[in-house]
C-alpha cells in the first residue's frame, strides 16, 4: 500500500533530560478553569461544569518563537500547565487518573481574541480563534516520576519583564485527576494526548517583538518571542 502523497511527520515534544521524544496524538484544552480568569471573561465559575475545546497537534511550537498570526489585531497570551498522558481509556476514575499521567510541561494557549469573540457572538465554534498555526508554544515535558504530580505552586507570565499573569496551581477549579476523569467520559483518551489545563487571570495582548517568559514552579520556564 502506498500513499498518494507523503504523510505528515509525527508531531512530538522533547522530554527534559532525554533524547527521546513524546509523540503527540491530540490536544485538549480546558476553558475557564481558574475562577479569576472566568470572572475577567464575564462568567460565573461557580455555575459551570468543565468544558473543552481542541487544538491540533501541528499547532505546537517548541522553538521559542510565536509568529504573529494573520487576520487578527488582538492576540492574547494564556499561560497553562500541560498534562501529558502515557496511558488512555474511557470512564477513568479520579482515583486512577494520575497513573495515566506521563509528565507535565509549560504551555501557552495563544488566542486570536477578536476572532474568538466574533465566534462566541455568532454561536460558532472557537477554532478560528484557538486552533491556528503555532498557537500552542510548549516547553519540554518533565516526567511525573521526577517532578511529582503538580497540584500547587506559582504559575506566572511576564511580557518584556513585566508581570502579566500570576496564580497558583491550587486555584484550578477542576484538578488534574477530576479533569481527566470527566474528559474520559466524553472521549477515549490515549497515549500521546495533551491537556492544557486553563489559565489564571491577567490575559492580555501581545505585539511583534514582545518577549514572553512563562514559569511554573517545578518545571522551570518557557521563553517565547513574538515575531
Amino acid at each position: 500500500m502506498t500513499y498518494v502523497f507523503p504523510p505528515a511527520p509525527v508531531v512530538s515534544l522533547p522530554i527534559a533530560g532525554s533524547e527521546q521524544l513524546f509523540p503527540v496524538r491530540r490536544i485538549y484544552c480546558v476553558g475557564r478553569n481558574y475562577a479569576d480568569h472566568a470572572i475577567e471573561m464575564g462568567h460565573d465559575p461557580s455555575k459551570e461544569a468543565p468544558f473543552f475545546f481542541q487544538k491540533n497537534p501541528d499547532n505546537l511550537r517548541s522553538d521559542g518563537q510565536f509568529p504573529y498570526p494573520s487576520q487578527s489585531s488582538d492576540v492574547h497570551h494564556e499561560v497553562e500547565l500541560v498534562v501529558a498522558l502515557h496511558r488512555g481509556g474511557r470512564d477513568i476514575t479520579p482515583e486512577q487518573a494520575l497513573s495515566h499521567v506521563f509528565g507535565y510541561a509549560i504551555g501557552l494557549d495563544m488566542t486570536r481574541r477578536d476572532l474568538q469573540g466574533e465566534a462566541k457572538k455568532a454561536g460558532r465554534p472557537w477554532e478560528v480563534g484557538k486552533a491556528f498555526e503555532a498557537s500552542a508554544p510548549c516547553g519540554p515535558i518533565s516526567l511525573a516520576e521526577q517532578v511529582g504530580h503538580l497540584a500547587e505552586g506559582p504559575i506566572s507570565l511576564q511580557v518584556n519583564g513585566q508581570l502579566r499573569q500570576q496564580g497558583n496551581l491550587n486555584q484550578l477549579i477542576w484538578k488534574t485527576a477530576d479533569m481527566l476523569a470527566y474528559l474520559s467520559g466524553y472521549f477515549e483518551l490515549a497515549p500521546g494526548d495533551l491537556i492544557f489545563t486553563g489559565t489564571p487571570a491577567g490575559v492580555g495582548p501581545v505585539q511583534r517583538g514582545d518577549v514572553l517568559l512563562a514559569q511554573i514552579e517545578g518545571l522551570g520556564h518557557l521563553g517565547c518571542q513574538v515575531v
